[in-house]
């Protein structure tokens, strides 16, 4: 008996462990994400979203199979010339979201595969660290909207997040 005893302990350990990794690797939420249509022979397009962290943490890359290039861009405005930079690290302080739109912080699909049709999901991967170091990978199904798509609070079409 003692031995199913130590069994049964170490396999409700083994759960808790788990469970308790499960939750920590659950720390980041995305919300609303999609990616503006394409047309044909265009070569790149954005990708929009709202992150939130539960803890300091960071976007620190997103791939995604229909560009050849993902890069974290952030859109400025200098007087009326506009401004457009990579980001290598975009900062997730702890509860606050963070809006990637088409007016700042957002992603960047360059060298597209093909083009990208309204009503399509593009898959994007997005990887994030915690300050603590913890890195977490996010697979988002993002909604394509139309051309003239201007913010994330577009219809109802939420996308998913697995």
């Amino acid at each position: 008996m003692a031995v199913s005893l130590h069994s049964f302990t170490r396999r409700l350990a083994a759960v808790a462990l788990l469970s308790c990794s499960i939750s920590a690797m659950a720390d980041t939420t995305v919300s609303e994400p999609w990616v503006r249509a394409s047309v044909p022979q265009q070569q790149a397009t954005g990708a929009f979203m709202v992150l939130t962290a539960e803890r300091d943490s960071a976007l620190v890359s997103v791939a995604s199979p229909v560009a050849k290039t993902v890069q974290i861009h952030q859109m400025t405005m200098n007087g009326d010339v506009m401004g457009m930079q990579q980001v290598k690290v975009l900062a997730l302080p702890a509860g606050k979201p963070v809006t990637l739109d088409p007016n700042g912080y957002h992603v960047m699909l360059m060298g597209l595969k093909q083009q990208v049709k309204e009503g399509e999901h593009v898959p994007l991967t997005l990887t994030i660290k915690t300050a603590a170091g913890e890195t977490q990978t996010l697979k988002v199904q993002a909604p394509v909207r139309g051309l003239t798509s201007q913010s994330s609070d577009h219809g109802h079409d939420h996308g998913s997040m697995h």
